[in-house]
């Protein structure tokens, strides 16, 4: 069986690779990436295939029996959904027999520039194009958060425009379900939901933060103005501060108070907790 990983040389598809060398040790496993000398180093063969040039897809999918399709960073407005619907499409084309699409909780109908426009898109393509497909819809990194957490601790205070719950998922427990998903049977029209163990207000996160570091450290509810205006004041371009305020957006109306057991039913083991994943970036 051939198995490609779109974006190999990032972090989620390196660590996707590292867990299809465990799960799946019979496979031959493709990395495609626009910089496919990273790929090389991960010792698996490696193919050039650039999301913004989909006629390098169609060379870099051909002979793949399952493909990862992972989205790319660009936040520019519109620009990830045409790029998911061009992979998918190439993907098909080249004779994919199944395609495994990562994407965000709660992903709905949504207009530019709103971020869930991004990921609905490619699943509407993928669920009406693909042989086979299954969705991993995944929650809010904790290493994101984390990062959050780093440029605020000092000012001691985190802030969101809501105090709705957010589950928060650990980049290798989602490594470990799309591997899961590629290395086994039955995923075939499946929309899976990577989640960590417990969904938390905001009240309940910067305690966890208080606790772990040891210094002090609150929640704060702002408006979505107030937020707005501290994007803008911090010199971010007008597209990142809509992606961000869609975020947000995602968080307040609770498309990330999800909780599931797919990550432990997929990889076997339990995922690692916010808790954890704080403790590990020893603030």
């Amino acid at each position: 069986m051939k198995i490609g990983i779109s974006g190999a040389s990032g972090q989620l598809g390196a660590a996707t690779v590292a867990e299809l060398k465990t799960r799946a040790p019979d496979a031959h496993l493709v990395g495609i990436s626009r910089t496919p000398e990273k790929v090389s180093a991960l010792g698996i063969e490696a193919r050039f295939g650039d999301f913004d040039q989909p006629d390098s897809l169609t060379k870099a999918f051909a002979g793949l029996d399952r493909l990862l399709i992972i989205p790319s960073s660009d936040m520019r407005p519109g620009v990830r959904a045409a790029q998911g619907h061009d992979a998918i499409q190439r993907a098909v084309d080249a004779g994919v027999e199944h395609i495994v699409f990562t994407s965000a909780l709660g992903t709905k109908s949504a207009e530019v520039p709103h971020l869930w426009q991004s990921y609905f898109v490619p699943e509407q393509s993928l669920m009406r194009l693909a042989k086979k497909w299954t969705i991993l819809r995944m929650a809010y990194y904790a290493e994101s958060f984390v990062d959050e957490v780093r440029m605020s601790l000092s000012r001691g205070i985190h802030a969101a425009t809501s105090n709705t719950p957010v589950n928060f998922v650990a980049r290798d427990d989602v490594a470990a379900a799309a591997a899961g998903i590629l290395a086994g049977q039955g995923h075939h029209g499946a929309i899976c939901q990577a989640t960590g163990p417990a969904a938390l207000d905001g009240a309940a996160r910067a305690s966890l933060v208080a606790k772990v570091t040891g210094k002090s450290f609150g929640f704060a509810a702002v408006s979505v103005s107030q937020y707005r205006e501290g994007l803008a004041a911090a010199g971010l371009p007008p597209f990142v501060v809509d992606a961000v305020l869609s975020i947000q957006d995602m968080w307040a109306t609770g498309g990330f108070d999800v909780t599931t057991g797919d990550v432990e039913r997929l990889t076997g083991r339990a995922p690692r907790s916010l808790e954890d994943a704080l403790r590990r970036a020893a603030l």
